[in-house]
């Protein structure tokens, strides 16, 4: 095995643009932006919704007889 090749391993400071937080990750940069964090996402503070997902999934169910199928077939 090689000697020496390995990158440096630091503590990286990682800076949220959209809320500003900042905390600290072990990687091989010194520095890491990112657009959004776990503090400030949709997904992980419970404000997103699946309204739209709802909307598409009923939307195909009426279009091609989901459960217009499901129905002739339990009579």
């Amino acid at each position: 095995m090689k000697v020496n090749i390995q990158p440096e391993y630091n503590l990286a400071k990682v800076n949220c643009s959209t809320c500003g937080e900042e905390f600290e990750v072990g990687s091989t940069l010194k520095e890491i932006k990112v657009d959004t964090c776990s503090k400030c996402h949709p997904f992980y503070t419970g404000s997103q919704s699946f309204v739209q997902a709802q909307g598409r999934v009923e939307r195909f169910n009426r279009r091609y007889g989901v459960n217009k199928e499901k129905e002739n077939k339990d009579k």
